[in-house]
């Protein structure tokens, strides 16, 4: 047998640099990093020695950079992802919550970050966390729950097996999700003789799981016997390229469907058998239909509380079948389960529900809904009236075209985008909302961009996420990435006011004038300017729109800023949402808000 000798770090970048997706590209595109002690010396070696077939990208924090490999991997379907290494210390606890959100929207993402000596001569190391009862802990083993598969490399030749079972969790469709390879430093720098054969290229092919055939008949039957049958469309619709068949299912069985933030377009949205979003931020057309129905098919949705709106949505009683890769998530609530890829598992159902037609009679529900919220996207009818959210969205819809793709991540935005934007096709509607994660959006936005370099990518974001991240605004500008980042300043956390205050609370702490940071005033576009970016304050929303035009010439980053009332939100559609009220208080207002929550969880027993 023919062997190589390198360093760990050497044969990790290697191996890495040869593993292909079914199309014949590289599964992971390039590594993001920033160097370290723990890192510097022997990864960054190999893959300065790589750099050709396995780009190396800087950022300016890990956990952003995380945030940019996941969108990428997310805007591509999974076909492809990204490496993200680290110094041992912050450098990859900051990683943790990246790790996180992938593992929550089930996202693959190769996370390296150094780790303590293994030989634990010097300990303890710069930057180490020791555990006073266990020494085989460090602060990587905060990875563990929020890592699809965790390891340790204290050993060179531990790699011929860590690699291999890390590119199966994250080619797998049902076990997806973050991996992380905690790589001790001292380890990095050793050699060993590895077989040459473990470095040929290698694909991984895309597994479809078909359906076992008790649980086919039993979900077929079920649907057969149902009247008022409808689809909940989730992120699994994307993931397995299965739009289409979702398209043809429902049209061929006359099944609307309703979508959740991960399953936004799958259809699009003038789709006559798209009732639209579903659940807390859903529209009155989606949320009907769910009340209506007798029976619920879920396809590749994991029937998060958003999208039940606690359990409650589903009012009617109807019974739940659920289409998922993962057996943990078609059992939910006590779902009729039918285990299988989503696309393999529409046809398959299709073939055994032959001649069947659904009778859900959604006339006039889009038309209704679109009567009541249209309006609100409209500009105002006085030019200088500060703007809602809901005329800014309108604003960037009218400047949209068929390849633009919006992205966002949490606070006002997710809520209103998922109800009012119009998605025109598969992929036009990129949002991080599993974790609801702020400062995902901009790092998020360079990701998209870097995965489909064609596309109009537009980030919306408002001025509590930008606090929160807005350095790889930088990396950006540095890449000549040319995104539209639209600046919402609603001077604080405006989402999280009207919860406040919806559940009775006082304004406190969330707008800046109710906290400690009243007298703050940041000029975004001054900050923006300040980091490469071409930016702008916009005064309304007629110089809103005149400047979404500009970005065709930017050569990179183009920002738009402009001042929003905190207060407003789409009156229409949406659904209960299961947030606990203080039981006992000494304002009114909160007590009432006890009594309303007391009397919605006797409605949802």
């Amino acid at each position: 047998m023919a062997m190589i000798r390198l360093t760990a770090a050497q044969a990790m970048v290697r191996y890495l640099s040869n593993q292909m997706n079914e199309d014949g590209e590289r599964f992971l595109a390039g590594c993001w990093a920033i160097f370290g002690h723990g890192n510097v010396a022997a990864m960054g070696e190999a893959l300065y020695h790589e750099r050709e077939t396995l780009p190396t990208w800087r950022g300016h924090n890990e956990q952003t950079m995380a945030h940019a490999a996941i969108a990428y991997s997310k805007q591509l379907g999974r076909k492809r992802a990204m490496m993200v290494t680290s110094s041992i210390g912050p450098g990859a606890t900051n990683m943790v919550t990246a790790a996180a959100l992938a593992h929550v929207n089930r996202i693959p993402v190769l996370l390296v970050p150094g780790d303590v000596f293994a030989n634990r001569g010097p300990d303890p190391v710069l930057q180490q966390v020791e555990d006073f009862e266990d020494g085989t802990i460090s602060a990587n083993d905060c990875f563990r729950p929020v890592s699809r598969y965790f390891d340790r490399i204290t050993r060179p030749e531990q790699l011929l097996t860590a690699l291999p079972r890390a590119m199966a969790t994250m080619t797998d469709p049902a076990q997806c999700g973050p991996v992380t390879l905690a790589f001790c430093q001292d380890v990095q720098a050793e050699a060993y003789d590895y077989p040459e054969a473990f470095f040929e290229p290698t694909t991984w092919h895309q597994r479809r799981i078909r359906p076992d055939e008790g649980e086919l008949a039993r979900a077929a039957e079920a649907i057969k016997t149902a009247k008022k049958p409808l689809i909940v469309a989730g992120g699994g619709v994307h993931f397995s390229d299965a739009c289409a068949d979702l398209r043809t299912f429902a049209e061929t069985f006359d099944i609307p469907v309703v979508e959740t933030q991960a399953g936004k377009s799958s259809l699009a949205w003038d789709h006559p058998l798209n009732l639209g979003p579903v659940g807390v931020t859903g529209a009155e057309s989606a949320n009907r239909a769910c009340a209506e129905a007798d029976l619920v098919l879920g396809v590749g949705t994991r029937f998060q509380d958003f999208t039940t709106g606690s359990w409650t949505v589903f009012s009617g009683g109807a019974k739940l079948v659920s289409l998922n890769v993962q057996a943990y998530d078609a059992v939910k609530h006590g779902a009729m389960p039918l285990m299988a890829d989503a696309r393999v598992g529409l046809r398959d159902l299709a073939s055994a529900l032959g001649s069947y037609k659904g009778g859900l009679n959604i006339e006039g529900f889009k038309e209704a809904w679109f009567g009541k919220v249209d309006p609100l996207t409209d500009a105002p009818a006085e030019g200088n009236e500060l703007p809602t959210d809901q005329q800014v969205i309108g604003a960037v819809q009218r400047a949209s075209g068929p390849d633009t793709v919006v992205m966002c991540a949490a606070g006002t935005m997710p809520g209103e985008l998922h109800k009012l934007w119009k998605a025109p096709r598969p992929g036009a509607y990129h949002m991080e909302y599993g974790f609801s994660c702020m400062g995902y959006e901009i790092a998020g936005a360079m990701g998209i961009k870097m995965a489909q370099p064609e596309r109009d990518v537009i980030c919306m974001i408002g001025d509590g996420s930008y606090m929160m991240a807005n350095s790889e605004l930088a990396t950006a500008a540095a890449m000549g990435l040319k995104i539209t980042v639209v600046i919402t300043d609603n001077r604080g956390y405006g989402c999280i006011n009207r919860l406040q205050m919806g559940t009775g609370g006082a304004e406190f702490n969330n707008l800046l004038d109710h906290s400690s940071a009243a007298d703050s005033n940041i000029d975004f576009a001054a900050h923006s300017a300040a980091m490469g970016a071409a930016s702008v304050h916009v005064s309304n929303i007629a110089e809103l729109e005149d400047g979404l035009a500009r970005p065709k010439d930017a050569t990179g980053p183009f920002v738009l800023v402009i001042d929003t009332d905190p207060y407003p939100s789409t009156p229409h559609g949406g659904n209960w949402w299961d947030v606990a009220v203080p039981e006992v208080s000494e304002r009114a207002e909160v007590n009432d808000a006890r009594k309303g929550y007391e009397a919605a969880l006797l409605e949802r027993t």
